[in-house]
């Protein structure tokens, strides 16, 4: 298994980046084929009051996509999203995420991703996006 920690060119992320003052620092790790995370809002993370908001909840979703291609070697950027929010989420819940390969056509990747709540696995919301991987590490033998 693998994370998201020691990536120097991702020091900066807002979401995972671990050198980001005002980032989540979240951290990123390869289960199998799935990339997986935990997180729990702050108040400092919500909408309307008490409840997280909606960006935020988008911002770990695209990470979440994003990361199982950092993980796996690759930079890419997000060329198309799209989100389904099922359910509010209040602030201090802890919520985990996962995010995992749908389909691949060239250079671009179609992940999913899924929200849901760590107490009840009640959904929270869920993510489509392609991706346009535009580097690739070369591995030695």
């Amino acid at each position: 298994m693998s994370d998201s920690r020691g990536r120097p060119d991702a020091d900066g992320c807002f979401v995972c980046g671990p050198a980001n003052p005002i980032g989540l620092k979240i951290t990123f790790r390869l289960d199998g084929d799935v990339c997986r995370a935990e997180f729990t809002p702050q108040s400092v993370h919500q909408g309307y009051d008490g409840v997280t908001h909606g960006g935020i909840v988008f911002s770990v979703l695209d990470d979440v996509m994003a990361n199982w291609l950092f993980l796996k070697g690759m930079r890419a950027y997000s060329a198309r999203s799209e989100i389904r929010y099922r359910d509010p989420l209040p602030v201090g819940t802890p919520l985990l995420l996962e995010g995992r390969l749908k389909k691949k056509k060239g250079r671009f990747f179609v992940l999913e991703g899924k929200a849901t709540r760590a107490e009840d696995g009640r959904a929270v919301a869920e993510a489509e996006s392609t991706f346009h991987v535009v580097e690739e590490e070369v591995e030695s033998s």
